[in-house]
């Protein structure tokens, strides 16, 4: 798909946003796998640089997880555990702009993607509230996370576009800016911790 020409420069012909900060925010957090983190070092295990990525990368519950990590895991802590997800996953809200926003993108004739670092249960939750795009990079489905290339190939993959035709919208400095430019994409920060809002970020385009 050629990129768009607008006030004499080319633009983007697809727009990919990150999830978590960007579209949806939790507003009560539970952190039902950094408890389980925790638990385990202080039963012995030692924290690996890779865990998260470990758990961001693997399509596996958290039950399924936390089993691969220890076989010793108390069936009463685990199901604290669930309960602390289940809570979590019941507080994802969308930011008020986001619906709003994807369709006015739609209409525009932008294509649309989402890429996050995400435990498998928060996507499912993700996906029953958003539009439909046209390409999903879930780090558990593609087992591979921001700001590795792999996460990034995989959209260009499933798009059939050029890294240079994609603006990446996040909130992240390493997974969603510096990781999408070193990949020959656009990027650009949002701070909703600021009140920045989507068409704040994209006030060229809307």
């Amino acid at each position: 798909m050629e990129s768009f020409i607008k006030a004499g420069h080319i633009e983007p012909s697809v727009i990919i946003f990150d999830v978590f900060g960007t579209l949806v925010k939790i507003e009560k957090r539970r952190s039902p796998y950094r408890k389980l983190m925790k638990w385990l070092k202080d039963n012995g295990r030692q924290p690996q640089p890779d865990d998260a990525k470990f758990i961001m990368s693997h399509n596996l519950n958290l039950a399924e997880l936390a089993k691969l990590l220890a076989v010793n895991i108390p069936d009463q802590f685990l199901q604290e555990l669930e309960h602390d997800l289940d809570e979590e996953l019941r507080s994802i809200r969308l930011y008020e702009d986001t619906l709003s926003t994807l369709e006015e993108l739609k209409k525009l004739g932008f294509r649309l993607a989402l890429c996050s670092n995400l435990a498998m249960p928060y996507g499912k939750v993700v996906s029953s509230f958003l539009p439909s795009l046209d390409a999903y990079a879930w780090s558990y489905e593609v087992g591979a996370i921001k700001p590795e290339s792999q996460i990034y190939q995989y959209l260009i993959d499933k798009l059939q576009c050029h890294a240079k035709d994609i603006l990446f919208i996040g909130d992240t400095p390493l997974a969603d800016y510096s990781g999408p430019t070193e990949f020959g994409m656009s990027a650009r920060l949002i701070k909703r911790q600021n009140g920045q809002t989507l068409a704040e970020v994209l006030k060229d385009i809307l």
